[in-house]
């Protein structure tokens, strides 16, 4: 019987040592497989952005063209630029206590706007110095306050000019005591 059970022991096979070898190998197998089709993902990718480059034929043709385009963008940038006297007003409000001195300068738009604005000048500066003077301190202190005086009398002057528009009012001198 002894011998029975000896030999029950050896045919039945016993537990290996490391029972968690396979499941390790297949573990490493997986993460090195998932390795694999990233660094292939990744060839792919690469290759498929090299093919999108443009070629040397093209980079030169679009040199070209922004060139040319520059070009004739560079003419009608700025276009005509009249400066016109100063303007000394009083700020509302204040009683004459507190004086404003702007120079300024138009950009035209159009060829014959500047003999318009030269014929007109006695109106042009009777509006502007009205808007002026309409404006108190804290109204033209701040950037905006100025981007909104700036665009008000572009828009102003350009209601009753008939051949040519302003396209900007630049502001060169702006004092305020």
């Amino acid at each position: 019987m002894a011998e029975e059970k000896a030999a029950a022991q050896e045919a039945a096979p016993s537990p290996a040592p490391g029972g968690q070898k396979p499941i390790l190998f297949i573990a490493l197998a997986v993460i090195n497989m998932v390795v694999v089709v990233a660094v292939g993902w990744m060839l792919y990718q690469g290759r498929k952005k090299e093919a999108e480059k443009p070629t040397m034929d093209q980079v030169i043709q679009g040199e070209a063209e922004t060139l040319h385009h520059e070009a004739s963008q560079e003419k009608a940038f700025v276009g005509q630029v009249i400066p016109l006297e100063s303007f000394l007003v009083n700020l509302a409000g204040s009683k004459g206590r507190q004086l404003q001195k702007v120079n300024m300068e138009f950009e035209l738009q159009g060829d014959k706007t500047a003999e318009e604005i030269e014929k007109r000048k006695a109106q042009i500066r009777d509006i502007i110095i009205i808007t002026l003077s309409a404006k108190t301190y804290d109204e033209v202190s701040t950037r905006e306050g100025k981007d909104a005086l700036r665009n008000e009398i572009k828009d102003t002057v350009n209601n009753f000019l008939t051949t040519g528009k302003i396209k900007n009012v630049f502001f060169t001198e702006f004092i305020t005591n």
